[in-house]
């Protein structure tokens, strides 16, 4: 569909429900001239001219850019009501539409249209064309890993070969990373470096796309409590030359110590069918009281750190296994948010 069919099709669709309405493109300007597209909207009292920019991207960078275009384009335009148009505008691009009273529609099924006789709004239907290249581009292993440096360390501004040595990734994949984050408005290049203002945003995506790295899940039974096998796991670890911090439940216990579990959760780095042999675990498809982790990636480890002679993953980490938990795990991912996370950013 080309640029003009796409703007008819989201236009059509907001005003489905308006009677006695007809849209009819007008022309396209030629470029450099203006918004590129003007339309007739027929209504009962009368007709208007919508003067419409279609976006490939609904992202906010892009929404500011095109609302100063728009205030350039007003004074010479003045009959015009302005409409952006994309596949889909994200919450924040659409409050800054309602912010400088410019509609907006998508082609997902939202939009917020302020005209002369005409008000329509609708929200909440999701991105249905969402982009899967950049969700892996931000949410791949590698990816992940400069995310969560910047997550663990919020408010601190990084140099791009510094993240790039923090994080153990390449310099192009952390110039990719930062080149999401501004689309999206989750961080700022400022002069002393890259900085994610908006740790809650970027933590809430990723929550809905942990599936780019999910680790290899084994469940075990221990005749032991399950505080002995967390207590063993770290000499079990130490002899087998593997890596090894608590999550889930059983790091959220010492984070947020109300938190109750009657599993241990930990990831392995390494031999983990030694370690689970040295601790005397029998596996087992029901009644686990151990589950054992072998991460997609490394990176899962990045910020461990100790509490009472034991490793737990990252406040970070902790949060988003517990946010693919069944049963209580929202519950308490939402108690490590209130009492751990949001006091640091």
């Amino acid at each position: 569909m080309d640029v003009a069919g796409q703007a008819l099709e989201a236009l059509r669709r907001a005003l489905v429900d308006v009677p006695g309405t007809r849209l009819d493109p007008v022309r396209r300007e030629p470029e450099g001239e203006g918004l590129g597209l003007l339309f007739r909207l027929e209504l009962p009292a009368g007709a208007q001219t919508l003067a419409v920019e279609v976006l490939g991207s609904g992202e906010p960078k892009g929404v500011r850019e095109a609302l100063d275009r728009i205030y350039r384009q007003q004074v010479r335009l003045p009959e015009a009501r302005f409409v952006l148009v994309a596949p889909y505008v994200s919450e924040r691009a659409a409050d800054l539409c309602s912010e400088q009273g410019v509609s907006y529609a998508d082609l997902s099924g939202n939009c917020r249209l302020l005209l002369d006789q005409v008000f329509v709004r609708r929200e909440g239907a999701p991105n249905a064309y969402a982009r899967k290249r950049d969700l892996r581009s931000l949410y791949s292993p590698k990816a992940a890993r400069v995310l969560r440096v910047l997550l663990v360390q919020p408010r601190k501004p990084w140099r791009i070969q510094s993240l790039a040595d923090e994080a153990g990734v390449s310099l192009g994949q952390v110039a990719n990373v930062k080149s999401l984050l501004l689309d999206r408005e989750w961080a700022v290049a400022g002069p002393d470096g890259l900085v994610l203002t908006e740790p809650s945003a970027a933590l809430a995506e990723w929550v809905q796309n942990v599936r780019f790295a999910r680790p290899v899940t084994r469940d075990f039974y221990s005749l032991a409590s399950v505080g002995e096998v967390e207590s063993s796991l770290a000499d079990a670890c130490r002899d087998e030359g593997a890596a090894y911090a608590l999550t889930s439940f059983s790091a959220a216990a010492r984070l947020a110590p109300q938190v109750r579990y009657q599993r241990a959760t930990a990831y392995v780095s390494g031999d983990l069918e030694r370690v689970a042999q040295r601790l005397g675990l029998k596996e087992v498809t029901t009644g686990a009281n151990v589950r054992l982790l072998e991460p997609a990636d490394d990176g899962v480890l990045y910020g461990a750190d100790e509490v009472d002679g034991l490793r737990i993953v990252s406040a970070i980490q902790c949060y988003l296994d517990l946010r693919t938990e069944p049963g209580r795990g929202a519950e308490a991912a939402e108690t490590l948010m209130n009492e751990v996370l949001s006091p640091r950013w």
